[in-house]
């Protein structure tokens, strides 16, 4: 954000949810005028870490990014993508769902389902209203997608895929995770998601 500042009051809030003395002094030099440090201690899931950024977030629109993904140049898009009240969640990396929610694929959009949380733009005041981040769901997968729906669900609204120049990296969370570990805790999390919204067909409606 640094590099590539808004042309509007922005503020980057970096939550510390790893319990590391190491992490904790390197971020530390990071925090400035628009720039807030939150430390968690000691550490909880990853929807309560998320959703204390969201909560502590001073903005209109909040935009969650993961650790991995660069910022590349100007954002303004996905911001201004908000703006259109149709819209209740608006990122890069979107998905569709076709043939049930088994089944989900990467989308170009600009319509689509739901957005991947490596860089998810909402309302703030939406987000909150709505609960945040499902706490059920320690592990990240999924997390993201659950949230989609609940915040399109409130007035049959859309996901939209917005182009904006960002990179992924490795994801910290993952690759630090044993395999056998991670496919156990992204199958919890798909079927609490399959429970909650399998009923409602009009959210993945062509």
């Amino acid at each position: 954000m640094q590099a590539h500042p808004l042309d509007r009051d922005w503020e980057a809030v970096l939550v510390d949810n790893s319990g590391d003395p190491d992490v904790k002094a390197q971020l530390a030099e990071l925090a400035g005028e628009n720039v807030r440090v939150e430390h968690i201690e000691p550490a909880v899931g990853w929807a309560d870490a998320a959703n204390h950024g969201l909560e502590t977030a001073q903005g209109r629109v909040v935009v969650l990014f993961d650790p991995g993904v660069e910022i590349e140049g100007e954002l303004e898009p996905l911001i201004a993508a908000l703006d259109d009240p149709a819209v209740a969640v608006a990122g890069p990396f979107a998905v569709r769902i076709t043939h049930g929610l088994h089944h989900i694929e990467e989308s170009t959009g600009p319509s689509a389902h739901a957005i991947e949380g490596y860089c998810l733009a909402m309302r703030r005041a939406e987000a909150v209203e709505a609960g945040g981040f499902d706490r059920k769901y320690r592990f990240y997968r999924i997390a993201d997608f659950e949230l989609s729906f609940r915040l399109r669900a409130q007035g049959g609204r859309q996901a939209r895929a917005v182009k904006v120049p960002v990179r992924k990296h490795a994801h910290r969370l993952w690759e630090s995770t044993e395999e056998a570990e991670r496919e156990r805790l992204s199958k919890k999390n798909f079927y609490r998601f399959l429970d909650l919204w399998r009923e409602r067909a009009d959210l993945i409606a062509e």
